[in-house]
Protein backbone atom coordinates (compact mmCIF):
# COMPACT_ATOMS: atom_id res chain seq x y z
CA UNK A 1 0.00 0.00 0.00
CA UNK A 2 0.91 3.34 -0.68
CA UNK A 3 2.08 5.75 1.75
CA UNK A 4 1.28 9.25 1.61
CA UNK A 5 4.00 11.70 2.38
CA UNK A 6 4.17 15.56 3.21
CA UNK A 7 6.04 16.96 0.45
CA UNK A 8 3.04 14.97 -2.01
CA UNK A 9 0.77 18.04 -1.27
CA UNK A 10 3.58 20.34 -2.66
CA UNK A 11 3.39 18.41 -5.83
CA UNK A 12 0.09 18.44 -6.41
CA UNK A 13 -0.16 22.08 -6.17
CA UNK A 14 3.48 22.05 -8.07
CA UNK A 15 1.14 20.24 -11.09
CA UNK A 16 -1.76 22.51 -10.64
CA UNK A 17 0.52 25.72 -10.81
CA UNK A 18 2.26 24.49 -13.46
CA UNK A 19 -0.33 23.09 -16.07
CA UNK A 20 -2.39 26.44 -15.23
CA UNK A 21 0.95 28.98 -16.14
CA UNK A 22 1.19 26.33 -19.37
CA UNK A 23 -2.72 27.17 -20.03
CA UNK A 24 -2.34 31.22 -19.83
CA UNK A 25 0.37 30.95 -21.60
CA UNK A 26 -0.70 28.60 -24.92
CA UNK A 27 -3.97 29.71 -26.87
CA UNK A 28 -4.60 30.86 -30.50
CA UNK A 29 -2.04 33.49 -29.53
CA UNK A 30 0.99 32.41 -28.00
CA UNK A 31 2.42 34.72 -25.10
CA UNK A 32 6.02 33.89 -23.32
CA UNK A 33 5.83 32.73 -19.78
CA UNK A 34 7.70 35.76 -19.42
CA UNK A 35 5.38 38.01 -20.38
CA UNK A 36 2.49 35.95 -18.46
CA UNK A 37 4.26 36.81 -15.19
CA UNK A 38 5.07 40.25 -15.75
CA UNK A 39 1.19 40.57 -16.91
CA UNK A 40 0.34 39.31 -13.76
CA UNK A 41 2.36 41.96 -12.08
CA UNK A 42 0.43 44.50 -14.93
CA UNK A 43 2.98 44.57 -16.85
CA UNK A 44 3.96 44.52 -19.97
CA UNK A 45 2.66 44.90 -23.85
CA UNK A 46 -1.36 45.98 -23.29
CA UNK A 47 -2.67 42.94 -25.64
CA UNK A 48 -0.87 40.33 -23.73
CA UNK A 49 -2.08 42.37 -20.79
CA UNK A 50 -5.59 41.88 -21.93
CA UNK A 51 -5.04 38.30 -23.18
CA UNK A 52 -3.62 37.55 -19.83
CA UNK A 53 -5.90 38.68 -17.38
CA UNK A 54 -9.27 39.95 -19.44
CA UNK A 55 -9.25 36.09 -21.54
CA UNK A 56 -7.41 33.21 -20.13
CA UNK A 57 -7.05 33.75 -16.14
CA UNK A 58 -10.80 34.02 -15.62
CA UNK A 59 -11.04 30.71 -18.11
CA UNK A 60 -8.31 29.23 -16.26
CA UNK A 61 -9.29 29.88 -12.65
CA UNK A 62 -12.76 28.61 -13.63
CA UNK A 63 -11.80 25.43 -14.62
CA UNK A 64 -9.61 24.80 -11.91
CA UNK A 65 -12.53 25.46 -9.67
CA UNK A 66 -14.91 23.41 -11.83
CA UNK A 67 -12.41 20.59 -11.10
CA UNK A 68 -11.78 21.29 -7.57
CA UNK A 69 -15.64 21.11 -6.65
CA UNK A 70 -16.30 18.14 -8.93
CA UNK A 71 -13.61 15.99 -7.49
CA UNK A 72 -14.29 17.23 -3.87
CA UNK A 73 -18.09 16.13 -4.71
CA UNK A 74 -17.34 13.00 -6.21
CA UNK A 75 -14.86 11.46 -3.06
CA UNK A 76 -17.65 12.48 -0.77
CA UNK A 77 -20.46 10.59 -2.80
CA UNK A 78 -18.09 7.54 -3.15
CA UNK A 79 -17.10 7.50 0.23
CA UNK A 80 -20.72 7.89 1.71
CA UNK A 81 -22.31 5.29 -0.69
CA UNK A 82 -19.45 3.32 -0.36
CA UNK A 83 -19.49 2.83 -3.99
CA UNK A 84 -16.06 3.71 -6.33
CA UNK A 85 -18.29 4.21 -9.41
CA UNK A 86 -20.15 7.35 -7.60
CA UNK A 87 -20.06 10.39 -8.92
CA UNK A 88 -22.45 13.74 -9.73
CA UNK A 89 -22.14 12.75 -13.31
CA UNK A 90 -23.28 9.42 -13.46
CA UNK A 91 -25.73 9.31 -10.26
CA UNK A 92 -28.27 11.85 -12.35
CA UNK A 93 -26.83 15.19 -9.70
CA UNK A 94 -25.28 16.97 -12.81
CA UNK A 95 -27.88 16.73 -15.49
CA UNK A 96 -30.64 17.49 -12.33
CA UNK A 97 -28.96 20.85 -12.25
CA UNK A 98 -28.41 21.11 -16.05
CA UNK A 99 -32.31 20.86 -16.11
CA UNK A 100 -32.66 23.75 -13.56
CA UNK A 101 -30.38 25.66 -15.06
CA UNK A 102 -31.47 25.89 -18.62
CA UNK A 103 -34.84 26.24 -16.95
CA UNK A 104 -33.95 29.62 -15.50
CA UNK A 105 -32.11 30.89 -18.68
CA UNK A 106 -35.58 30.09 -20.47
CA UNK A 107 -37.47 32.11 -17.87
CA UNK A 108 -35.04 35.25 -18.45
CA UNK A 109 -33.12 34.70 -15.51
CA UNK A 110 -29.40 34.93 -16.15
CA UNK A 111 -27.81 36.34 -12.20
CA UNK A 112 -25.39 33.70 -11.96
CA UNK A 113 -26.99 33.26 -8.16
CA UNK A 114 -30.59 32.57 -9.58
CA UNK A 115 -28.88 29.74 -11.68
CA UNK A 116 -26.82 28.37 -9.05
CA UNK A 117 -30.09 28.17 -7.40
CA UNK A 118 -31.96 26.65 -10.10
CA UNK A 119 -29.24 23.96 -11.05
CA UNK A 120 -29.18 23.55 -6.72
CA UNK A 121 -32.67 22.68 -7.22
CA UNK A 122 -32.97 20.44 -10.21
CA UNK A 123 -29.57 18.51 -8.75
CA UNK A 124 -31.20 17.64 -5.69
CA UNK A 125 -34.31 16.34 -7.29
CA UNK A 126 -32.00 14.12 -9.44
CA UNK A 127 -30.38 12.64 -6.51
CA UNK A 128 -33.97 12.38 -4.36
CA UNK A 129 -35.25 10.62 -7.36
CA UNK A 130 -32.18 8.47 -7.92
CA UNK A 131 -32.03 7.03 -4.90
CA UNK A 132 -36.09 6.29 -4.85
CA UNK A 133 -35.70 4.00 -8.17
CA UNK A 134 -32.63 2.30 -6.87
CA UNK A 135 -34.52 1.31 -3.42
CA UNK A 136 -37.20 0.47 -5.43
CA UNK A 137 -35.60 -1.96 -7.50
CA UNK A 138 -33.20 -3.24 -4.69
CA UNK A 139 -36.47 -3.86 -2.69
CA UNK A 140 -35.33 -2.18 0.59
CA UNK A 141 -34.49 0.34 2.51
CA UNK A 142 -30.97 1.19 1.19
CA UNK A 143 -30.61 1.80 -2.30
CA UNK A 144 -28.37 -0.89 -4.10
CA UNK A 145 -25.16 -0.14 -5.97
CA UNK A 146 -25.58 -1.20 -9.35
CA UNK A 147 -29.55 -0.07 -9.13
CA UNK A 148 -28.38 3.36 -7.90
CA UNK A 149 -25.98 3.68 -11.16
CA UNK A 150 -28.82 2.18 -13.15
CA UNK A 151 -31.63 4.89 -11.64
CA UNK A 152 -28.34 7.73 -12.32
CA UNK A 153 -28.54 7.16 -16.19
CA UNK A 154 -32.44 7.13 -16.60
CA UNK A 155 -32.27 10.27 -14.56
CA UNK A 156 -29.35 11.80 -16.57
CA UNK A 157 -31.32 10.29 -19.80
CA UNK A 158 -34.53 12.19 -18.46
CA UNK A 159 -32.73 15.30 -17.83
CA UNK A 160 -31.12 15.46 -21.12
CA UNK A 161 -34.98 15.26 -22.49
CA UNK A 162 -36.41 17.56 -20.53
CA UNK A 163 -33.66 19.91 -21.83
CA UNK A 164 -34.74 19.13 -25.75
CA UNK A 165 -38.04 19.59 -24.82
CA UNK A 166 -37.24 23.18 -23.24
CA UNK A 167 -35.31 24.34 -26.02
CA UNK A 168 -37.98 22.92 -28.83
CA UNK A 169 -39.37 26.69 -29.24
CA UNK A 170 -35.83 28.66 -28.26
CA UNK A 171 -33.70 30.04 -31.39
CA UNK A 172 -31.66 28.75 -33.21
CA UNK A 173 -28.88 30.98 -31.71
CA UNK A 174 -30.19 29.58 -28.20
CA UNK A 175 -30.38 26.40 -28.90
CA UNK A 176 -26.88 26.46 -30.23
CA UNK A 177 -25.28 28.00 -27.64
CA UNK A 178 -27.30 25.75 -25.02
CA UNK A 179 -26.00 22.85 -26.55
CA UNK A 180 -22.40 23.33 -26.39
CA UNK A 181 -23.11 24.53 -23.08
CA UNK A 182 -24.73 20.72 -22.17
CA UNK A 183 -21.56 19.89 -23.50
CA UNK A 184 -19.18 21.80 -20.97
CA UNK A 185 -17.44 24.83 -21.70
CA UNK A 186 -15.62 27.67 -19.84
CA UNK A 187 -15.56 29.76 -22.68
CA UNK A 188 -17.75 32.09 -21.53
CA UNK A 189 -15.64 32.94 -18.18
CA UNK A 190 -15.68 35.89 -16.81
CA UNK A 191 -14.74 37.47 -13.21
CA UNK A 192 -18.00 37.58 -11.41
CA UNK A 193 -18.88 33.89 -12.15
CA UNK A 194 -15.53 32.91 -11.16
CA UNK A 195 -15.79 34.68 -7.88
CA UNK A 196 -19.29 33.21 -7.34
CA UNK A 197 -18.22 29.40 -7.88
CA UNK A 198 -15.42 30.35 -5.61
CA UNK A 199 -17.57 31.42 -2.73
CA UNK A 200 -19.91 28.24 -3.89
CA UNK A 201 -17.21 26.05 -3.51
CA UNK A 202 -15.54 27.38 -0.58
CA UNK A 203 -18.86 27.14 1.19
CA UNK A 204 -20.04 24.02 0.31
CA UNK A 205 -16.46 22.18 -0.14
CA UNK A 206 -15.52 23.65 3.62
CA UNK A 207 -18.71 21.70 4.99
CA UNK A 208 -17.60 18.25 3.47
CA UNK A 209 -14.62 18.85 4.88
CA UNK A 210 -15.63 20.02 8.10
CA UNK A 211 -17.77 16.68 7.96
CA UNK A 212 -15.18 14.11 6.64
CA UNK A 213 -15.69 12.41 10.27
CA UNK A 214 -18.77 11.35 9.18
CA UNK A 215 -18.08 10.20 5.73
CA UNK A 216 -15.01 8.48 6.97
CA UNK A 217 -17.85 6.56 9.44
CA UNK A 218 -20.28 6.49 6.87
CA UNK A 219 -18.23 4.49 4.55
CA UNK A 220 -17.57 1.68 7.24
CA UNK A 221 -21.25 0.87 6.88
CA UNK A 222 -24.54 1.80 8.71
CA UNK A 223 -24.61 -0.77 11.52
CA UNK A 224 -20.81 1.02 12.17
CA UNK A 225 -22.12 4.48 11.94
CA UNK A 226 -24.69 3.67 14.65
CA UNK A 227 -22.56 1.63 17.00
CA UNK A 228 -20.19 4.83 16.46
CA UNK A 229 -23.48 7.13 17.62
CA UNK A 230 -23.50 8.52 13.87
CA UNK A 231 -27.22 8.72 12.13
CA UNK A 232 -26.65 6.97 9.10
CA UNK A 233 -29.60 8.57 6.84
CA UNK A 234 -29.39 12.12 8.55
CA UNK A 235 -25.51 12.31 7.70
CA UNK A 236 -26.23 10.92 3.99
CA UNK A 237 -28.81 12.84 3.59
CA UNK A 238 -26.60 15.80 4.69
CA UNK A 239 -23.50 14.55 2.72
CA UNK A 240 -25.91 14.20 -0.67
CA UNK A 241 -26.92 17.81 -0.40
CA UNK A 242 -23.69 19.22 0.42
CA UNK A 243 -22.46 17.39 -2.80
CA UNK A 244 -25.69 18.13 -4.99
CA UNK A 245 -24.74 21.95 -4.33
CA UNK A 246 -21.08 21.43 -5.79
CA UNK A 247 -21.95 20.00 -8.39
CA UNK A 248 -24.80 22.32 -9.21
CA UNK A 249 -22.56 24.94 -8.98
CA UNK A 250 -20.10 23.90 -11.70
CA UNK A 251 -22.93 22.78 -13.69
CA UNK A 252 -24.44 26.83 -13.62
CA UNK A 253 -21.00 28.12 -14.13
CA UNK A 254 -19.84 25.53 -17.19
CA UNK A 255 -22.45 23.42 -18.19
CA UNK A 256 -22.01 19.34 -18.16
CA UNK A 257 -18.21 18.31 -17.61
CA UNK A 258 -18.82 14.38 -16.42
CA UNK A 259 -16.52 11.88 -15.15
CA UNK A 260 -14.29 14.37 -13.44
CA UNK A 261 -15.93 13.27 -9.94
CA UNK A 262 -15.12 9.39 -10.97
CA UNK A 263 -11.60 9.91 -11.91
CA UNK A 264 -9.69 12.24 -9.19
CA UNK A 265 -10.53 10.35 -5.91
CA UNK A 266 -9.02 7.41 -7.31
CA UNK A 267 -5.82 9.11 -8.36
CA UNK A 268 -6.06 10.90 -5.30
CA UNK A 269 -6.59 7.60 -3.42
CA UNK A 270 -3.35 5.74 -5.43
CA UNK A 271 -1.43 8.45 -3.37
CA UNK A 272 -2.39 6.76 -0.29
CA UNK A 273 -4.94 8.72 1.25
CA UNK A 274 -7.82 7.10 2.76
CA UNK A 275 -9.45 9.68 5.48
CA UNK A 276 -11.41 11.62 3.84
CA UNK A 277 -10.82 15.05 4.97
CA UNK A 278 -7.31 14.97 3.37
CA UNK A 279 -8.55 12.76 0.51
CA UNK A 280 -11.73 15.77 -0.44
CA UNK A 281 -8.71 18.23 -0.65
CA UNK A 282 -6.46 16.40 -2.70
CA UNK A 283 -9.23 15.26 -4.65
CA UNK A 284 -9.85 19.05 -5.02
CA UNK A 285 -6.34 19.46 -6.48
CA UNK A 286 -6.13 16.69 -8.40
CA UNK A 287 -9.37 17.46 -10.35
CA UNK A 288 -8.49 21.52 -10.39
CA UNK A 289 -5.53 20.29 -12.63
CA UNK A 290 -7.12 17.87 -14.62
CA UNK A 291 -9.92 20.25 -15.53
CA UNK A 292 -7.56 22.96 -16.61
CA UNK A 293 -5.65 20.46 -18.65
CA UNK A 294 -8.83 19.16 -20.11
CA UNK A 295 -9.63 22.50 -21.36
CA UNK A 296 -6.37 23.47 -22.49
CA UNK A 297 -6.50 20.21 -25.22
CA UNK A 298 -9.71 21.22 -25.93
CA UNK A 299 -8.76 24.94 -27.09
CA UNK A 300 -5.17 23.60 -28.66
CA UNK A 301 -5.35 20.21 -30.04
CA UNK A 302 -7.86 21.25 -33.21
CA UNK A 303 -7.36 24.68 -32.90
CA UNK A 304 -8.64 26.89 -33.90
CA UNK A 305 -12.11 24.72 -33.68
CA UNK A 306 -12.75 24.67 -30.15
CA UNK A 307 -13.91 20.92 -28.35
CA UNK A 308 -16.36 20.81 -25.89
CA UNK A 309 -14.73 20.50 -22.83
CA UNK A 310 -17.27 17.60 -21.43
CA UNK A 311 -16.22 15.85 -24.67
CA UNK A 312 -12.64 15.40 -23.60
CA UNK A 313 -13.24 15.04 -20.05
CA UNK A 314 -15.49 11.94 -21.34
CA UNK A 315 -13.21 10.48 -23.86
CA UNK A 316 -10.89 10.19 -20.21
CA UNK A 317 -13.31 9.08 -17.94
CA UNK A 318 -15.50 6.62 -20.11
CA UNK A 319 -12.61 3.74 -19.86
CA UNK A 320 -11.56 4.67 -16.58
CA UNK A 321 -15.39 3.94 -15.70
CA UNK A 322 -15.48 0.55 -17.67
CA UNK A 323 -12.23 -0.71 -16.13
CA UNK A 324 -13.70 -0.12 -12.50
CA UNK A 325 -16.80 -1.35 -13.56
CA UNK A 326 -15.41 -4.53 -14.45
CA UNK A 327 -13.30 -4.60 -11.19
CA UNK A 328 -16.03 -4.43 -9.04
CA UNK A 329 -18.06 -6.89 -10.76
Amino acid sequence: MTRFRGWYWLLLVAALLGIAAIAVARGAVSVPLAAVFAALRGRGDPTALAIVRDLRLPRVMLGALVGAGLGASGAALQGSLRNPLAEPYLLGVSGGAAVGAVIAFALGFTSDVLVTLAAFAGSVGAVSVALAVSRVGARGARADLRALLIAGVIVGAFANATIMVALASAEPNTVRGALFWMMGSAADANWQRVGWLALSILAAGGALVYWAREIDVLSLGEETAASLGIDAEKSGRRVFLIAALLAAATVAAAGLIGFVGLVVPHIARRLGLRAHRPLIVASGLVGATLVVAADLAARTVAAPTELPLGAITALLGVPFFLVQLRRSA
